[in-house]
């Protein structure tokens, strides 16, 4: 028993390291948001980790309540671009997982369609640029560009193989034996399906969409090829953070980067009792 005391000790210590390499980017955000723009403009040995004159001003700057002569005015503020990542993130995230469970359920349960897999994968196969080129034509002829529900279609295409693949791999991991036993009883295939594989998917199906939102929500790509001015996201609006005077604005960059991190966490808080056993899913067998 003593034996594994340094092993435990090492392991735990080991794990620390870890997790405070993988926070110094996230603790350096936070720091910065809150930061005045003489900190976080400052180079050299003027550069502190923590702000000596803590502030809101780079949360005020960004959403247009900025009274500082330091920062010059910005000619949209944060406000549409949040609204937009959320609702595009939010919309392509039910698109990819209706489609993608309701695919995946089928080939799972009736083998049809074997080709599907491939074909649905294909999307992910070629490079970025040489798929936006005809989504941008098609988008500028139905009208779709610059739209958030146009973004959310867009997303919700392109998360499905993801959707798909997480799915499939649930569904061919839970016994049939179950669903037989209910359709022996009467049931329907559509309410077996509803009452029965659904409620006992909540894990898998946890998991699948905070991975496919996340997706979503961090995008650049395809909502700087598809949105110009009106329906920005937020990691468009956050590159457009600049001036003359002060160059990249770091501080409100770190502020609006410390909101965007709110809705995955929410999520992610929201979820945490589906999604651990969600991601372990199938991966021990009987």
């Amino acid at each position: 028993m003593n034996r594994s005391i340094p092993f435990e000790i090492f392991r735990y210590a080991a794990i620390l390291l870890a997790l405070s390499v993988t926070l110094i980017p996230t603790l350096w955000m936070a720091s910065m948001a809150f930061k005045p723009i003489a900190e976080w403009s400052a180079t050299g040995a003027d550069l502190t980790w923590w702000p000596k004159a803590p502030t809101l001003d780079n949360f005020r700057f960004i959403f247009g309540t900025s009274t500082s002569d330091l920062i010059v005015a910005l000619d949209r503020t944060a406000g549409k671009p949040i609204l937009s990542s959320l609702l595009s993130a939010v919309f392509g995230t039910i698109i990819a997982m209706v489609c993608g469970t309701s695919a995946a359920y089928g080939l799972s349960r009736f083998g049809s369609g074997q080709n599907l897999p491939l074909a649905l994968i294909q999307l992910r196969l070629f490079p970025p640029m040489a798929v936006m080129i005809p989504v941008m034509i098609m988008s500028a002829f139905f009208g779709l560009v610059d739209t958030w529900w146009g973004l959310a279609l867009i997303y919700g295409i392109v998360t499905l193989p993801f959707a798909f693949w997480l799915m499939k791999t649930f569904f061919d991991d839970m016994p049939r034996e179950i669903e037989d036993a209910a359709l022996v009883e009467g049931c329907s295939r559509m309410r077996v399906f509803m009452k029965i594989t659904l409620p006992m998917m909540r894990p898998a199906l946890a998991s699948s969409a905070l991975f496919v939102f996340i997706l979503n929500w961090s995008d650049y790509l395809i909502a700087l090829l598809l949105t110009t001015r009106e329906w920005v996201t937020i990691p468009v609006y956050m590159a457009s953070l600049s001036s003359s005077m002060t160059g990249q604005l770091y501080g409100a960059k770190a502020a609006l980067g410390l909101i965007a991190a709110v809705p995955p966490v929410i999520m992610g808080i929201a979820i945490q009792k589906h999604l651990v056993r969600g991601l372990t899913f199938g991966a021990l067998k009987q």
